[in-house]
C-alpha cells in the first residue's frame, strides 16, 4: 500500500472514485469555474495545483475551466502513484492544447512541498487535510505554496451524505443515520490512532487566517441526485455503502451488519443497487484564503 497517514488502501477505491467524479461532473465543473472566475486576469497563465487529486475529478474541471479562459497548467500532486497515473490521464483527456498537465508523486504532509511544487494561483484540497497528521501545520504548508494574490481553497465538512430511504423494509429503520454515527466514530477513532496526530480545535477559516491568509471566507454547495434512480446513481449508492459500512463495520450492530450484507448482494431481494428509490443527497463546503 502507498504511504498515507489514514490508513486507508486508496488503491482499492479507485473504481468508486472514478464514479463518484463522473456522476458529480457538474458541480465539480461549477465550483472550479467559480474559483477560476475569482483568479487575477493578466499576466502569465494561472498556475493551479490540485493537493491529493483523487481520481482527478476536480483536476479535470479545473483544466477544462483554464481551457474556456485562454488556457493555464495544473499540476496533481498525491502520495499514492495509482491514483495519480489516472488522474493525469484523465485530467489531460479533457485539458487541450492550452493547459499543461502535470503530476507529482508526493506526501502533502512533507516539510519540503513548497519545494516540489510550482508556485500556485490556485492550491485546491479537498478533503485532504483531515487526513494528515497536524492539520494546522499542513494548512501553513499549503498557503506556503501560493503566489502573491494567490488563493488557498479547502473543501472540509458540509452535511453527511444521505442515500437511504428511512425504512428499507428489511432491518430497522434508520439505517442511514446509524451507518453515520458509526463511520464518525471510525474517524475519532483513525485519528487518534495516526502517529503524530494534533488536534485542530478551531474551525478552517480561522486555521487558515492562523496561515496568515486574508480575505477568509466560505461557501456551501448541494450535491443533489434525487429518486427515482438512474443506473450511475445506484451503483453510487452501492459505492457509498461499501465505504460506510467498512469503515463503520465495528459501530454497528449485529443486525445491522446482516441487514447491509444482504443490501449489497447482487442476488438478494434486497440488493439496494436494484432499488429506484435511492438517492444521493448532501453539501460541501469550501474554504478559502488569500496570500496578500
Amino acid at each position: 500500500m502507498a504511504h498515507t497517514h489514514d490508513g486507508i488502501d486508496w488503491t482499492e477505491r479507485i473504481v468508486a472514485l472514478r464514479r463518484a467524479d463522473s456522476l458529480d461532473a457538474e458541480f465539480n465543473r461549477a465550483v472550479a469555474e467559480r474559483l477560476v472566475d475569482s483568479l487575477t486576469p493578466g499576466g502569465s497563465p494561472p498556475v493551479v495545483v490540485d493537493i491529493g487529486s483523487g481520481a482527478g475529478g476536480m483536476s479535470a474541471a479545473f483544466a477544462a475551466a483554464l481551457a474556456s479562459r485562454g488556457g493555464g497548467r495544473v499540476v496533481l500532486a498525491d502520495a499514492v502513484e495509482e491514483l495519480l497515473t489516472v488522474a493525469v490521464e484523465h485530467t489531460r483527456g479533457v485539458a487541450g492544447d492550452t493547459v499543461q498537465v502535470e503530476g507529482v508523486q508526493v506526501d502533502a504532509a512533507d516539510e519540503n512541498l513548497p519545494d516540489l511544487l510550482p508556485a500556485a494561483d490556485l492550491v485546491w484540497a479537498s478533503r485532504v487535510v483531515h487526513h494528515l497528521p497536524d492539520q494546522q501545520k499542513a494548512i501553513d504548508r499549503l498557503a506556503r505554496l501560493l503566489a502573491p494574490g494567490g488563493w488557498l481553497a479547502m473543501s472540509e465538512g458540509g452535511l453527511a451524505t444521505r442515500c437511504l430511504p428511512w425504512d428499507l423494509g428489511i432491518g430497522e429503520p434508520g439505517l442511514g443515520s446509524r451507518l453515520t454515527a458509526a463511520r464518525d466514530t471510525w474517524f475519532e477513532r483513525m485519528r487518534a490512532e495516526m502517529p503524530g496526530s494534533v488536534r485542530l480545535p478551531i474551525g478552517w477559516t480561522s486555521a487558515l487566517a492562523v496561515a496568515g491568509l486574508s480575505d477568509t471566507r466560505s461557501f456551501s454547495f448541494v450535491v443533489d441526485h434525487p429518486a427515482p434512480a438512474s443506473e450511475p446513481v445506484r451503483q453510487s449508492v452501492v459505492d457509498w455503502l461499501v465505504w460506510m459500512s467498512g469503515v463503520g463495520e465495528d459501530g454497528l450492530s449485529e443486525s445491522d451488519r446482516e441487514v447491509v450484507q444482504r443490501l449489497l448482494d447482487p442476488d438478494d431481494e434486497a440488493y439496494v443497487g436494484a432499488r429506484d428509490d435511492v438517492f444521493v443527497l448532501g453539501a460541501s463546503t469550501v474554504h478559502l484564503g488569500r496570500r496578500a
